[in-house]
């Protein structure tokens, strides 16, 4: 590897901890939250079920219009002006599309607010009587919260693309610290369908801060003289914008598909997806999105950077970028492997741990669990899609990743149905284990979309990939350290669950780097360097 490549591998990987940093206080947030939640809610009252519908409904313009696909069309722009010297031009398409963004969204939460009566029915057709009318009522309430999380997703690629990470991550901290200040204020003494609205609120006023720590750095970082125009470069951002949109959406809309099935299943059943949700978005959030928004600024000045090539040179110029690729795929394999097996082995005590208190119990720990158990089988494949779904991006190519989040899309629909609602019957199990089902289907349609965006970013830059050999190391140091866990958890006397995990989840840990070294699986940069320092 030349000097130079070494060094920007090393730039990318300081990059990534920053993200990383970021996003480990957020969701540290996210989690806190959604244990409050917990607490005064419970699992099986239609109040939670109502909020964690409503909450998804307006979501879905964040989902659109916010990190993912504004990143995708806005950043390789934004930083292509950046890389040829032309700050000013650089500053005057951010601002412009910023004003064309907000106007849009504008409009559609406004038509969300209006619609909701008939938008809630088609997201959630199982719900009926005073769950679909509380739903409805926190609609409404939800959607200029998700209108401002759009705006602050505009600051974030703003501030990915100047290098400035750990702001833009950690952001949402405060979302989620206005709800849990509002959930200890007003959850004592108030009936459920109060404290739901009350939740609402303070969903919107953390919106509006997460949006307000996070405007006067982008501010500053594009103001300059000139006036807005609709230039040639904001063009060129539309045009990306609308694909990447559409193919953002179709991923999303897997899991309002998800919550469409489960809205027929039980009472609990939204609600239960939505924890396991929050659970099993951890690693791929922490890891997953980390590398690829730190690989999105950095592969973009790649591609802008050597120009014209001669077609004949394509593995020697996409080198640099086959390495960051290759990089990141193993970083992200070597934590999301034992993720898996702990979700697998161990899904109990992380709900319980995080979970199991006031209204949440036991049981609801245990159903949490077998969702989770579903997720696993996709978790390393989804998390290396979205690294390969960035890395189109950067290529200026959105067409092929919408085209086969489409095929996601039809193939976690279909399959769900049946895994959810009429497997179940025919295996004679509970109908809420359909849960388990959507997760699971999930899980193989992300796996179909990963071999397809794998085989099309081959075929154009040259061979990428994770050896099957260190693959396989992976899940076998995994599946080792998993029994390492079991047997500590099985000597142990009866304790709560925050108590037992606090104990069995770190020997996992432990058992899971030493058995990775003793097989000669490299550790990554971050915790080598914590073994040197011990």
């Amino acid at each position: 590897m030349s000097p130079s490549v070494a060094g920007r591998l090393r730039r990318f990987l300081r990059a990534d901890a920053m993200v990383a940093a970021g996003i480990l206080i957020s969701r540290a947030a996210g989690v806190v939250r959604t244990s409050a939640i917990s607490f005064f809610f419970g699992l099986k009252s239609e109040e939670v079920d109502a909020f964690n519908a409503a909450f998804r409904i307006p979501n879905l313009l964040q989902n659109l219009f916010g990190e993912g696909a504004l990143s995708g069309s806005f950043i390789p722009v934004y930083t292509g002006l950046r890389v040829r010297a032309e700050d000013e031009t650089a500053a005057q398409t951010a601002r412009t599309f910023f004003v064309l963004l907000s106007a849009v969204v504008a409009v559609l939460v406004l038509v969300g607010m209006l619609a909701a009566p008939w938008i809630t029915p088609l997201l959630v057709p199982g719900f009926t009587g005073h769950k679909r009318e509380l739903t409805i009522r926190l609609v409404r309430l939800l959607f200029p919260g998700a209108g401002l999380l759009v705006a602050s997703a505009w600051c974030l690629g703003v501030l990915n693309s100047h290098g400035k990470f750990l702001l833009s991550y950690s952001a949402p901290v405060a979302w989620n610290a206005a709800m849990i200040a509002t959930l200890l204020v007003f959850g004592h003494g108030r009936d459920l369908d109060t404290l739901a609205i009350h939740l609402a609120w303070g969903s919107v006023v953390g919106s509006f801060l997460q949006l307000a720590v996070q405007w006067p750095f982008a501010r500053r970082l594009t103001h300059h003289e000139r006036g807005m125009a609709i230039s040639e470069p904001v063009r060129q951002i539309g045009r990306n914008f609308i694909p990447i949109t559409i193919s953002r959406g179709a991923v999303q809309l897997t899991g309002y598909i998800d919550q469409y099935i489960a809205s027929f299943l039980p009472t609990g059943g939204v609600t239960g997806l939505s924890n396991a949700q929050q659970l099993y978005t951890l690693p791929v959030s922490l890891f997953g999105i980390s590398i690829s928004a730190a690989e999105l600024p950095a592969l973009s000045q790649e591609v802008a950077s050597h120009g014209e090539y001669d077609p004949s040179q394509r593995l020697a110029v996409y080198e640099p970028f086959r390495l960051r690729m290759n990089a990141g795929l193993q970083r992200l394999a070597f934590f999301i492997v034992p993720s898996a097996v702990a979700f697998i082995g161990f899904g109990d005590l992380i709900a319980g741990a995080l979970l199991q208190h006031g209204r949440f119990n036991p049981d609801d720990s245990r159903y949490v669990w077998g969702i989770l158990a579903g997720s696993s089988i996709g978790l390393l494949a989804s998390t290396m899609a979205r690294l390969y779904s960035v890395a189109h991006y950067a290529l200026g190519d959105a067409k092929k990743p919408l085209r086969f989040a489409f095929v996601r899309l039809a193939v976690a629909g279909g399959l769900g149905w049946v895994c959810a609602l009429v497997l179940p019957p025919l295996l004679g199990i509970g109908e809420r284990w359909g849960a388990a089902g959507l997760t699971a289907s999930a899980g193989v349609a992300g796996w179909l979309e990963f071999v397809l965006l794998r085989a099309s970013l081959n075929q154009r830059i040259g061979a990428t990939g994770v050896p099957a050999s260190y693959v396989s190391r992976l899940w076998v140091s995994a599946i080792l350290a998993a029994g390492a866990g079991w047997g500590v958890r099985m000597a142990l006397p009866a304790l709560h669950p925050l108590f037992r995990g606090a104990i069995v989840l770190p020997v996992f840990g432990a058992a899971y780097l030493g058995a990775a070294t003793v097989m000669g699986i490299p550790l990554p940069g971050g915790l080598r360097r914590f073994r040197r320092t011990r």
